[in-house]
């Protein structure tokens, strides 16, 4: 694979911010399984994590006018990163007022950081992305491989759960070439019980 320091790239018109390469799943229709960037934002495998003031200095390289929201997204969970991911967060609340903030998670932050992390993203993000994925544990488990084992399904129901008491948005999505029409469907009613948008995105969203 190919590192580089790519930190920020553009997606549509959100900014997105490549926080850490650390993620505990290794799901079988993951981008990076099988390239090394997304769109034009060249190599997203990172030399190094960069530092709070590395990420602050390639925001301030971009011209806000540019975008509607910036997205805590790339070849990793950054919720691996949480400290950074806030600070981050508190200085575009500062700087880029009018922004909506959005973190892209496969919603395992409680597992990864070994604490609830729902209150600590208060006042800071405005929408939680979560990748919902399957209506069934097991077939959440085969298709995220996650290394925290069976806990994983449950554990990333209750995140998103905590998150609609938190975020003003939260958005649970499926890939729509992995689940059939009738899982989508009990997706769909998973989301509807915490509160959640459902919302199926492309491959290659």
């Amino acid at each position: 694979m190919k590192k580089q320091m790519t930190i920020a790239y553009d997606v549509h018109s959100g900014l997105y911010l490549n926080l850490t390469n650390r993620c505990p799943c290794a799901c079988t229709f993951c981008l990076r399984q099988t390239m090394d960037s997304v769109g034009n934002s060249g190599g997203l495998w990172l030399e190094h994590e960069p530092s709070y003031e590395e990420v602050i200095a390639a925001i301030d390289s971009c011209n806000p006018d540019k975008y509607t929201e910036v997205v805590f997204c790339g070849f990793g969970e950054p919720t691996e990163r949480l400290d950074v991911l806030l600070q981050v967060a508190a200085y575009l609340k500062e700087n880029w007022p009018d922004k909506k903030i959005r973190i892209n998670t496969n919603g395992l932050g409680d597992l990864v950081c070994g604490e609830p992390i729902a209150e600590k993203l208060k006042g800071l993000i405005d929408v939680v992305s979560v990748s919902l994925n399957t209506p069934n544990a097991e077939e959440y488990l085969k298709l995220t491989r996650s290394k925290f084992g069976m806990q994983s399904f449950d554990a990333m129901l209750a995140f998103a759960e905590a998150c609609v008491k938190t975020v003003p948005e939260v958005v649970m999505t499926t890939v729509d070439t992995t689940i059939s029409h009738e899982e989508e469907a009990q997706c769909q009613a998973i989301c509807d019980r915490i509160g959640a948008r459902y919302r199926i995105r492309p491959w290659e969203d």
